[in-house]
């Protein structure tokens, strides 16, 4: 939550002046053509020609690259800004190229989509921003460029898996369900069920009151919740990220995180303090699982790595609780 909490820090879009967007603008451009060649490096030993694709891609968002940089000439000086994605709210952080050693084609394929998205979004949100002429008709320009990569994108996973047949539509709805629901839920259900469990079952082994540890583990879900709904919907709105409605998102971490807590909150409604802390345990048993099984299945995260992540973390959280009640 406290992560979240300082990412308010980043600029919002609608504040950068028309300087401040070109500058944005040319350094994002610089990242994506550093991604392509990374790509282009990683493919050229099995797949040279979609390697070749990269390389051009790459070329290409050099082009863009000095026709901003002559436009921000033309229009400010040869003093460009120093301004970043990670600068923005709303901005994905392009991940670093060493992960694409471990890409396949595929994911390669489905993170250069994602890429050409949010770069064509970012130029038609800039578009609405600026009120140079010039300015606006490059802008649109790119906009469009950025579209052409996309679909170039898309061919390249039609090409190297013959005989499947890839629904664009659905894979676009799917990936948009995660970014929107799935990623904010998942976040929430953890920081719900991991960040509760220390004092929930602290004050459990501490007052050995059913009651009281019942009370102190709602009021723990229910701020956590309205904390974690009102952060995810207030950090980002969605427009130039492409994650969805900031009020699905909020609501989706909010829900979550309050389900989290609540799970090992209940059994304390049971009067016997010994049942109810076994039931308990068994509950937080049972959801450290589900997230790592929803990490898997929704995020990609081996399924062993995201056990011993969410498993081990949420066990050594309870046994701390554990442990201060117990003192």
């Amino acid at each position: 939550m406290a992560f979240n909490l300082f990412s308010r820090a980043r600029r919002a879009f609608t504040s950068l002046s028309e300087q401040e967007i070109l500058a944005l603008a040319i350094s994002s451009e610089e990242d994506d053509a550093r991604i392509y060649k990374a790509y282009a490096a990683r493919l050229r030993p099995d797949y040279p020609d979609s390697a070749k694709v990269f390389d051009d891609m790459a070329l290409v968002e050099d082009r863009h690259r000095q026709v901003l940089i002559d436009m921000h000439k033309r229009r400010f000086g040869d003093d460009i800004p120093l301004i970043r994605r990670e600068h923005v709210r709303g901005f994905y952080d392009r991940k670093p190229d060493w992960l694409s050693k471990t890409l396949s084609l595929d994911k390669i394929r489905a993170e250069t989509v994602s890429m050409e998205e949010q770069a064509k979004r970012f130029y038609r949100a800039a578009m609405s921003e600026v009120s140079d002429a010039d300015t606006r008709r490059l802008l649109g320009d790119l906009a469009m460029a950025e579209e052409g990569h996309e679909e170039t994108a898309l061919m390249l996973g039609e090409k190297h898996t013959p005989g499947s047949v890839r629904d664009e539509e659905a894979t676009k709805e799917r990936r948009q369900f995660v970014l929107t629901w799935v990623q904010p839920g998942l976040a929430g259900l953890m920081d719900g069920s991991v960040s509760t469990l220390a004092p929930i079952f602290a004050a459990a082994f501490a007052t050995q009151d059913t009651k009281q540890t019942f009370l102190i583990g709602l009021s723990a879900a229910v701020g956590a919740g309205i904390s974690m709904g009102f952060t995810e919907a207030a950090h980002d709105d969605g427009k130039l990220s492409g994650r969805g409605s900031p009020i699905k998102r909020g609501i989706a971490s909010g829900v979550m995180t309050a389900l989290g807590g609540l799970g090992h909150a209940l059994p304390y409604l049971i009067p016997h303090f010994w049942t109810a802390t076994s039931v308990a345990i068994v509950v937080v048993f049972f959801e450290l699982w589900a997230i790592a099984f929803i990490q898997n299945k929704y995020m990609e995260t081996p399924f062993m790595r995201a056990a011993f992540q969410v498993v081990l973390g949420g066990g050594l959280v309870l046994a701390a609780g554990m442990l201060i009640g117990s003192g």
